[in-house]
């Protein structure tokens, strides 16, 4: 095993282990508090199923997850401030122009802070594992390596990269007008879009960054806004 690959598998083990507290942390805060979502084990063992294609990287076609040779401003800075564009306009449009009325309680998308850091950046883990790590990895070496011998990886790629891209807008098809509608499929289809193009070009954790910029503002800035600014 290569150095590239040990320091992705060492990373992929701290992001499970980083779950693993975020499981034993909701479960002691639900004691205390009402509303809390909680993890259960099983929720976290599933996220192992990550760790096989972790191991198959660069056999389909992809950077490994922490590559020397990519930039850490292509790893980390970019699809962080990528995430925040995304993020931005979700917090105008859904926070404020259609929640007018002054918030009393803490909206079902947010969790009090700091357990709100744990929660989303678990969540996103799990999320980018399924909608991006398995299928992306999975269909990549299995058509574009395999079958077809590395031919058209161009085509295969963009073909799987749409394909998973629709999945997040569709099974969290929103409510409301249409003018909302579209704006919720267009932006959740071109984040998910742009983070596959993201994971071929900068590996598994510039996909994964685009997620937590995204939810840095959405999930967690915006909530401690809610639960320290307006509810107290």
């Amino acid at each position: 095993m290569n150095p590239d690959k040990k320091r992705s598998v060492l990373i992929f083990i701290l992001l499970l282990g980083f779950a693993a507290i975020t499981v034993l942390w909701g479960q002691a805060l639900a004691v205390s508090k009402d509303g809390i979502r909680v993890w259960n084990w099983n929720s976290w063992l599933i996220l192992l199923a990550g760790l096989p294609f972790i191991l198959i990287q660069k056999e389909a076609g992809l950077p490994e997850l922490y590559d020397s040779t990519v930039t850490n401003q292509h790893r980390f800075w970019q699809p962080l401030l990528i995430g925040f564009l995304f993020a931005i306009p979700d917090v105008i449009i859904v926070g404020f122009l259609m929640h007018p009325e002054p918030y009393t309680t803490l909206p079902p998308f947010l969790q009090p802070f700091p357990y709100s850091l744990s929660l989303y950046s678990s969540g996103g883990l799990e999320i980018e594992i399924f909608y991006r790590l398995i299928p992306i990895t999975l269909l990549l070496w299995l058509i574009s390596e395999k079958i077809l011998k590395g031919k058209h990886r161009e085509i295969v790629f963009w073909s799987v990269a749409i394909l998973t891209a629709i999945r997040e807008p569709l099974e969290q098809w929103p409510s409301g007008s249409i003018g909302f509608i579209v704006y919720a499929t267009a932006s959740g289809f071109a984040m998910n879009l742009w983070q596959a193009y993201q994971y071929r070009k900068a590996g598994f954790l510039g996909a994964l960054m685009i997620r937590y910029g995204h939810y840095l503002i959405w999930h967690i800035l915006f909530g401690i806004y809610i639960e320290f600014f307006v509810l107290h």
